[in-house]
């Protein structure tokens, strides 16, 4: 359990975070984030405090991409992110590690995100590719094909 100064700075940063996300409509989005962050390791917290401190924050898509091209040219283990709307439980999680395994012939890693703006279904990244079966994107094709039926298109 945190001293009270610990305490004190405890409140003062979930504070900080809970104000700047409500502000901009994402608190919830935060707390999600917050939560993977809890699961860095050292490395990776000093490498983004690097980033931060040098001013280099837009830096972090290329470093993601890059570590990612090293650690699939070392390694055969093939990194698969999964984003669903809610957390997986362990029976969907086998599942999906059992048929990447299938499909890309090899030990996968799974890294899990949740943004509940996918509504329901599922995401699915690797090597390059993505398979895409979240509801918001199966709605976003029914809105095309019912607009372009009514606008005279075609599909």
């Amino acid at each position: 359990m945190a001293t009270i100064k610990g305490r004190d700075e405890v409140e003062q940063y979930a504070r900080m975070l809970f104000d700047a996300g409500v502000s901009s409509g994402r608190a919830g989005a935060d707390l999600v984030q917050w939560r993977h962050a809890a699961k860095f390791t050292p490395e990776v917290m000093e490498a983004i405090a690097a980033l931060q401190q040098e001013r280099h924050t837009g830096l972090v898509n290329d470093v993601q991409a890059r570590l990612a091209e090293l650690v699939d040219a070392d390694d055969s283990t093939v990194l698969v992110t999964a984003t669903t709307a809610v957390p997986m439980d362990n029976q969907l999680r086998q599942a999906t590690i059992k048929k990447c395994e299938e499909l890309f012939e090899s030990e996968v890693y799974l890294v899990e995100r949740v943004e509940p703006e996918i509504v329901g279904g599922i995401i699915l990244e690797a090597r390059g590719q993505r398979f895409d079966a979240s509801v918001k994107t199966q709605l976003a094709t029914v809105r095309r094909t019912l607009s372009n039926a009514f606008m005279g298109g075609e599909e």
